[in-house]
């Protein structure tokens, strides 16, 4: 089959340098004309770097990409769509209160004059691409916003192919679909296919990609590892090159064991969200432990945590500090009980850009300390983060100097010594080290140890296995919502988390 193969795209030591990080390092691969070709790898293998290099999102720094034989760099991704590359994100970006057919020509609608749209003639074209992927149901002239995931999916390719696409790339394309519409995706993937169209497949989903792929490309660590058949693989053979490494300890800690005799500072009962993805979470948390919550983006580990702090509506469930039923309606009454959130976007959720370090920093700990006629203790303040800037090692010229002027890892501390003014016994941290240098990252490493140290109890969710398994004394693994997996450190493998993670143990 390989004789055969007709390249559509090739990819040739492409490498993405971000500041501090190699999300791309040298990846050389081929994809053909008519060919499903799966990409597997764990959060943060280079997937979608990768994706958005081709989509031209972004340009790569080292390397060349092909394209029906051409070198191509593309500025944008209306440069790309023009070439025939399409990309069907995982999260939708169809206009929600424009129609269908004004969905599939934005920007390019048929008109009978200069100002005025033909608008029958743009339906009459919408309905023939919908059409001949199979889709009969759906009307040219509905809202967008009336369709279902499912349903919007399908205009998206209906775009594509309005746009000639030769390549489409899908992210995680069946993530929100029932079964039944998963089967329909397969249906028209398989028109696609037929009409020669080049299909780039993202996916977690490994039993799906086994089944629709033609071939399959495992990626880690930002590299290209090996491309293959799919009869050349297993589910077992793409978790073990997936994981691959082996395990290099990212920080050297004394790890705790505990049992059921002992008393947890937080428990968490059968808790449900409002939106779906946390659903029937129970486990318990000890003091100095540190808990470490892995799984998919998307998986709800984000939600857990918002859920618990008040920043989500809790559906239903029990949340216990100390062997006492506590209601956190909101994040006040979390903050009141001694639960810090370290948020996993820090510019967009955790730190004021335009204010300074010490403002930031006193963010929370101010409102508690206030004289008796409500001035501000000033002295006590700047004291109070004058401490915390040397206890974290903050590398800054001044309290005085603007946030955004920090380094990432330096922002993170700050966020960090914020909730430690206010000595909390619980802290919960989504990403701490997300976005940040090799450097920066230990000394993280080294205050969470410090902390649990203390008797700071500290979930912390991470995507990075290296993380979870040198920091974690245990380990949750979440899947769709819910816990598929509880390991202590002793028992804790690469290969056991990811196949927690992909949902592939017994529970």
């Amino acid at each position: 089959m390989s004789s055969e193969r007709k390249i559509i795209c090739k990819f040739d030591h492409v490498t993405k340098k971000f500041p501090g990080v190699t999300a791309l390092d040298r990846v050389s691969f081929e994809i053909a004309i008519g060919e499903v070709h799966a990409i597997v790898g764990e959060n943060g293998a280079g997937k979608s770097t990768l994706m958005n290099v081709l989509s031209g999102v972004y340009p790569p720094t080292e390397g060349d990409v092909y394209f029906q034989d051409q070198k191509v760099s593309f500025q944008s991704p209306h440069m790309a769509q023009k070439m025939g590359i399409a990309m069907i994100h995982q999260e939708l970006s169809l206009a929600p209160h424009m129609t269908v057919a004004e969905n599939v020509f934005i920007n390019r609608m048929p008109k009978k004059t200069s100002s005025l749209i033909d608008k029958g003639k743009m339906a009459e074209q919408c309905k023939k691409y919908l059409n001949d992927l199979g889709v009969y149901h759906i009307e040219p002239n509905t809202i967008v916003k009336n369709l279902s995931t499912s349903e919007q999916q399908l205009v998206e390719i209906a775009k594509a192919m309005s746009l000639n696409a030769k390549l489409v790339i899908m992210d995680e394309p069946t993530s929100s679909l029932t079964p039944t519409e998963v089967e329909f995706l397969i249906h028209i993937i398989e028109k696609l296919r037929s009409q020669e169209v080049a299909i780039l497949y993202i996916s977690h989903k490994l039993e799906e990609v086994l089944r629709i792929s033609d071939y399959i490309t495992v990626m880690r660590d930002g590299r290209h590892i090996k491309t293959a058949l799919k009869e050349e693989l297993d589910e077992h053979k793409m978790i073990s090159l997936m994981v691959g490494r082996n395990f290099e300890k990212a920080v050297e800690r004394e790890f705790k064991s505990y049992n059921k005799s002992e008393f947890p500072i937080l428990s968490v009962r059968h808790i449900y969200d409002y939106t779906g993805k946390v659903k029937d979470v129970s486990f318990d948390l000890y003091k100095g432990e540190i808990l470490g919550l892995t799984g998919l983006v998307g998986a709800g580990r984000t939600e857990l945590l918002q859920c618990i702090f008040g920043a989500n509506k809790m559906k239903s469930g029990e949340i216990y500090i100390e062997g006492k039923r506590v209601q956190i309606k909101e994040c006040q009454d979390a903050i009141a009980n001694g639960i810090a959130l370290i948020p996993e976007g820090r510019k967009t959720q955790g730190l004021f850009l335009k204010m300074t370090v010490e403002e930031n920093m006193l963010m929370v700990y101010q409102q508690q300390q206030t004289g008796s006629l409500g001035m501000l203790k000033k002295k006590a303040l700047r004291g109070a983060a004058g401490g915390q800037r040397e206890r974290l090692a903050i590398k800054t010229p001044s309290l005085e100097q603007k946030i955004i002027n920090l380094s990432g890892g330096n922002q993170q501390k700050v966020i960090l010594a914020r909730w430690l003014l206010n000595k909390p016994k619980i802290l919960f941290m989504d990403e701490p080290t997300n976005g940040i240098d090799v450097g920066a990252k230990k000394e993280i490493y080294k205050i969470i140890i410090e902390l649990a140290a203390s008797g700071v109890s500290v979930i912390m969710v991470s995507s990075e296995m290296t993380e979870v398994l040198s920091l974690s004394d245990r380990i949750m693994v979440m899947h769709d919502g819910m816990i598929r997996g509880k390991i202590s450190h002793k028992e804790a493998t690469q290969e056991k988390i990811m196949e927690f993670t992909l949902d592939k143990l017994e529970k």
